[in-house]
């Protein structure tokens, strides 16, 4: 009796993770990236992580741990805020069955400035259809431009990134 009613209660719990979890994604990985020490050093913090949607909003103020020598904001941390957040999304989107990587990074500088700046990553729904369209004939090569503007939504820099995402075998 007391392993079928275990039973029961072990299987209740694992339904709930199904649909719980999935809701609570979002939540749990804005919370675990806001304290990722290499984002809190640099002071980046995760604004909006809506991954249903496909957008992540990052922002980072001026601070003398990611100051340049030039008082401007250092290029590593500029970097650093658009690193895994287009990866999050698609693979979050498109689900197990397939395997997101990274390619390559560039960035522009545009302008220079001594304020905060925020990154808006957004992947629409048709790019995700087109995605899975393509990877049924092989890997698909994808490029996105992330604008990073200060704080009068000025852009300062363009960062491209390249990825790579194919059916997982």
């Amino acid at each position: 009796m007391f392993t079928r009613t275990k039973s029961k209660l072990d299987k209740l719990i694992k339904q709930g993770k199904k649909t719980t979890y999935p809701q609570l994604l979002p939540h749990l990985l804005k919370g675990r990236l806001n304290a990722f020490a290499p984002f809190v050093g640099a002071g980046i913090r995760v604004q909006t992580m809506d991954l249903d949607n496909g957008l992540c909003v990052v922002s980072m103020p001026l601070t003398r741990l990611n100051k340049s020598l030039d008082g401007a904001q250092f290029t590593g941390s500029i970097l650093m805020m658009t690193e895994p957040f287009l990866k999050l999304i698609l693979s979050h989107r498109l689900g197990r069955a397939y395997q997101v990587s990274d390619h390559s990074l560039q960035i522009e500088f545009l302008a220079e400035t001594h304020s905060t700046v925020t990154a808006r990553m957004r992947i629409d729904t048709t790019e995700v259809m087109d995605i899975i369209h393509e990877a049924k004939q092989g890997a698909v090569m994808r490029s996105y431009e992330i604008l990073i503007s200060d704080a009068h939504q000025k852009p300062i820099a363009k960062v491209t990134k390249s990825l790579m995402i194919r059916l997982r075998s």
